[in-house]
């Protein structure tokens, strides 16, 4: 586990106004889930973003840092999937002493993402055809089976399968939920690797489930499983903070390195105004501050990463000025001092 939480891969910043503009050859109409109002689908870039998600003591949800990219070229190139496994390697190499837990959603499935040393979780899809795992070899000749007897689909399996309640903790709230798992092989995007079906099914609902997870992980439990799929959201409050306030949404850029650059550098930065933050900025009356400063933000008893950012620019702003002791500062040796701190937290 790298932090307190998994590495998630999702589709980036892109869309209308969100992202670089890219050669024409490489425009695509990708689903943006980050993007403003509804419509959620617009001509532009679609980026492979890995993030590692970790747990704040000032924050209540779980926190997505994006570290690593890769811009897809289009159809006929490497695919996203293909992609997302190359990051999961990079990231994997990186931490080769820690437990590395990859989490997508339902477009990030298949072969590549078998790589050595992770486990990968995914939502299944409704039509998704699940198989018992092989049975042992008969020690007859021909080809041995690689799969079991057909499962079906996630609805079928819930039938059968055995509930038990049990306490989440997602989306920033511990609800009991009723689960039950199946040991079983998603044949057409794993192959034969043995993974397990976890059926959540909320209180009061009368569908058979109401999502479907296929994991790698052979030793989570259901709970967790559920828990650590909830974490991958994170990634979409993060690519919207680098698309409206880092700027990675206004750039027009056409040129091809700095289409390639301009995206990750900001992502980048994002990550470590955040990180910033958490080990030296937190001051436990930031917010405090903020809603004397702005009234409408009543119940507001956490830092945004607009506070976050807006006191990293005082900060700067305060040791570039200030003539003697920048560990010391005094905003009263400037007169523009007031006038740089709104321009900061413009």
């Amino acid at each position: 586990m790298l932090g307190n939480g998994p590495v998630w891969f999702g589709g980036g910043p892109h869309g209308k106004g969100v992202s670089l503009r890219k050669p024409p050859r490489r425009a695509a109409y990708p689903v943006d889930g980050a993007a403003q109002g509804g419509k959620k689908i617009a001509r532009g870039n679609r980026w492979v973003i890995a993030g590692i998600v970790v747990r704040l003591p000032l924050c209540t949800a779980p926190v997505c840092l994006p570290v690593l990219m890769r811009l897809w070229a289009g159809k006929a190139t490497t695919t996203p999937v293909e992609l997302a496994a190359q990051l999961l390697a990079l990231i994997t190499a990186a931490f080769g002493d820690r437990d590395v837990h990859g989490v997508g959603d339902a477009a990030y499935h298949g072969k590549p993402l078998l790589v050595a040393g992770t486990t990968w979780t995914t939502r299944l899809p409704a039509n998704a055809c699940l198989f018992d795992t092989a049975p042992p070899r008969t020690g007859r000749r021909g080809r041995p089976a690689l799969k079991g007897r057909k499962l079906g689909r996630p609805a079928a399996l819930a039938t059968d399968a055995a509930w038990a309640s049990s306490s989440v903790y997602r989306y920033g709230r511990t609800e009991t939920v009723q689960l039950a798992q199946v040991a079983c092989i998603w044949y057409g995007s794993f192959g034969n690797t043995l993974g397990r079906c976890v059926l959540v099914r909320e209180l009061g609902s009368t569908k058979a489930y109401d999502l479907a997870l296929f994991t790698l992980d052979p030793t989570a439990t259901p709970a967790q499983i559920v828990e650590r799929y909830a974490m991958r959201w994170s990634i979409e409050p993060a690519n919207a903070v680098g698309k409206q306030q880092m700027g990675v949404g206004q750039a027009r850029n056409r040129v091809k390195n700095a289409v390639e650059r301009t995206v990750p550098f900001g992502m980048l930065i994002q990550s470590l105004v955040v990180a910033w933050y958490a080990l030296h900025g937190h001051h436990p009356d930031d917010a405090l501050a903020r809603r004397l400063a702005q009234p409408w933000y009543q119940t507001k008893t956490e830092p945004s990463f607009e506070d976050m950012i807006t006191k990293l620019r005082k900060t700067l702003i305060v040791a570039r000025f200030a003539p003697a002791s920048p560990g010391q500062p005094n905003p009263d040796l400037l007169h523009d001092y007031a006038l740089a701190c709104a321009a900061a937290a413009a």
